[in-house]
């Protein structure tokens, strides 16, 4: 059974980084596909960056520049580093995981998610 479990979320002033974590059981990140995703309040899920076989990365032009996302192998796990944060970056960020290789900007195509972690940015 996949299991996902999102962590690092919290509170923090505008400009300021958060580093989330989303360590997996019964999946490998280097054989597919780890994704982030945000849901603000009100608002539709949407992608924030994707990471294939651990080398190939994919970002949301909003966060471009600003977040990095990356996997360690050894320890079977994702992480988001998110530096210059914005009010408009807050979200609850959740970690996804799934075996296809295209349309990795649409949440349909990933099997596994975690239970998400809140990120509030204050101005």
């Amino acid at each position: 059974q996949v299991q996902l479990v999102e962590s690092g979320g919290g509170l923090v002033q505008a400009g300021g980084s958060l580093r989330l974590s989303c360590a997996a059981s019964g999946w490998t990140f280097s054989s597919y596909v780890m994704a982030w995703f945000r849901q603000a309040p009100g608002k539709e899920r949407e992608f924030v960056a994707a990471i294939k076989r651990s080398d190939t990365t994919y970002y949301a032009d909003s966060v471009e520049g600003r977040f990095t996302i990356s996997t360690d192998n050894a320890k079977n796990s994702g992480f988001l580093q998110m530096n210059s944060l914005k009010p408009e970056d807050t979200a609850v960020y959740y970690c996804a995981a799934g075996a296809r290789m295209f349309g990795l900007r649409t949440p349909n195509v990933y099997n596994y998610w975690g239970q998400g972690t809140q990120v509030t940015v204050q101005s």
